[in-house]
């Protein structure tokens, strides 16, 4: 089985109201469902685009409003995925709960269901400078396609969550990521590739690109969209299916062969799965998550 994928590397800019947000990110769903995408992901905090818009008397919007806007970018989303007939990623979104905030990651089924995974493992500049709180949870997705996993950014900086996620069945990992530098890019990019070799997983990862001049921490942003693949023969030799050019606004599709992995899970040059020592170290099968 075949699944089609889209990763959006997503243009951060001033806009003036929610239509222009609305507007820029149907563009990339068109562009999407014109490749005929099954799936298609958009980065992380990417709605924080709408904290530029400001106040009707001015005033800059902190992240304390982006939960604000959160009926508007479900409605949006959920009918994107419903009219163009496709999964989509909805990056991550800001919510609050409560008296915390959360950075929820969002998938937009085709039937107009959402599902939420907020963000477990938070980095110091989202705790000192947003003041977010982590995710108690993990839980995995079923889909028409298959079990999919969603972990944000840092997420997939720790292997143990992605060892779950495969163990529970998931043969794809989507990556939503922001990251501002040269340094947080290439721990991301680099830790996917090694999560997918670890795991004999498919990792779509994308990250934003632009800039907002009046919105904390988001003002520098070096992001590139990757679809990543174990690394033996039936893949490109550097495990990448795709990539997009460092910080341009655009869109990069492959199709992921999920029967490849299981091939290399079987008879691959490594088997890198099947080949843990459960005897030495925990088996992930045992661990129980949602979905």
């Amino acid at each position: 089985m075949k699944i089609r994928v889209s990763a959006v590397q997503y243009h951060l800019h001033t806009i003036q109201s929610f239509e222009e947000f609305a507007h820029q990110c149907e563009h990339y769903v068109r562009t999407a469902s014109e490749y005929e995408s099954e799936f298609v992901l958009f980065p992380e905090f990417f709605t924080t685009q709408l904290l530029s818009i400001g106040s009707n008397q001015g005033t800059t919007l902190t992240i304390n409003e982006l939960p604000g806007f959160t009926e508007q970018y479900r409605t949006l989303f959920s009918r994107l995925a419903v009219e163009y007939k496709m999964h989509i990623i909805g990056g991550t979104h800001v919510l609050s709960k409560g008296d915390k905030l959360y950075n929820v990651a969002h998938l937009f089924y085709p039937n107009g269901e959402i599902g939420e995974q907020a963000k477990l493992h938070i980095t110091p500049t989202e705790v000192t400078g947003w003041n977010m709180a982590a995710g108690d949870a993990f839980q995995l997705f079923d889909t028409e396609k298959g079990r999919i996993a969603i972990l944000t950014c840092y997420d997939i900086e720790f292997p143990e969550i992605v060892r779950i996620a495969k163990a529970k069945g998931a043969d794809v990992i989507f990556c939503p990521s922001c990251t501002d530098d040269r340094h947080g890019f290439h721990r991301v990019r680099y830790t996917s590739h090694a999560r997918a070799i670890e795991n004999q997983v498919y990792v779509v990862l994308t990250g934003t690109v632009g800039s907002l001049p009046t919105v904390d921490f988001m003002r520098a942003n070096f992001g590139q969209a990757a679809i990543i693949t174990p690394n033996d023969i039936p893949f490109p030799p550097k495990g990448l299916l795709a990539e997009g050019e460092l910080n341009n606004d655009m869109i990069v599709t492959a199709d992921l062969d999920l029967n490849l992995l299981y091939d290399v899970r079987e008879k691959g040059s490594v088997t890198t799965w099947r080949d843990r020592r459960t005897d030495l170290y925990t088996d992930w099968n045992d661990v129980k998550v949602k979905g």
